[in-house]
């Protein structure tokens, strides 16, 4: 049994990304506890590059925000899956503003092992993905972790055209699949 954060990046709720995160997650829930953060549910500012996180007493961050109590919840985590709609070739600003408050030392308490990706996009052009999972990819080998999997759908722009996509299933089995 694996401890898993799914960040989920969409401001949207019942949007593309959150009916793909939630069905890796009903999957996931059968042998795992599964705990979901939403951007759409917290208050992040970005980071600024000041580093007082590495001076600071308890390497807190200045910034009065949220993400003391996200960096409690994936300390806990052994496995982390980001979901993300595609916003011109990248993640939503709120959630890249979460995964750059990661640059910080408290990373280093984390016991993440693994990392899965999930990512929505409007258009159907054939290189979509390719600048997500190649810093998706550079994270993997940076920090040595394994890879549980990507599900990657595109043509889904309006709320609800990911219903009846083969892409929920092959969500729900990923999430099935760690055991």
């Amino acid at each position: 049994m694996s401890d898993i954060v799914i960040l989920v990046g969409s401001m949207r709720k019942g949007g593309n990304t959150d009916l793909l995160a939630h069905s890796f997650a009903e999957g996931a829930k059968e042998h795992n506890s599964v705990e979901m953060i939403s951007v759409s549910d917290i208050d992040v500012k970005p980071c600024i590059g000041c580093n007082r996180c590495y001076t600071s007493e308890g390497n807190l961050c200045f910034q009065n925000d949220d993400m003391p109590r996200n960096y409690d919840r994936l300390s806990r985590a052994d496995i982390l899956v980001i979901a993300s709609p595609v916003y011109f070739y990248g993640i939503s600003s709120q959630l890249k503003a979460v995964i750059d408050r990661l640059h910080a030392p408290v990373r280093n308490t984390f016991r993440i092992r693994k990392l899965g990706l999930l990512l929505v996009g409007a258009t159907t052009v054939p290189n979509l993905f390719d600048a997500i999972v190649t810093q998706y990819e550079s994270t993997l080998k940076f920090f040595g972790l394994g890879d549980i999997g990507r599900i990657l759908v595109d043509g889904v722009k309006d709320v609800g055209d990911i219903d009846g996509r083969k892409e929920l299933d092959e969500a729900y089995a990923l999430g099935r699949s760690i055991l």
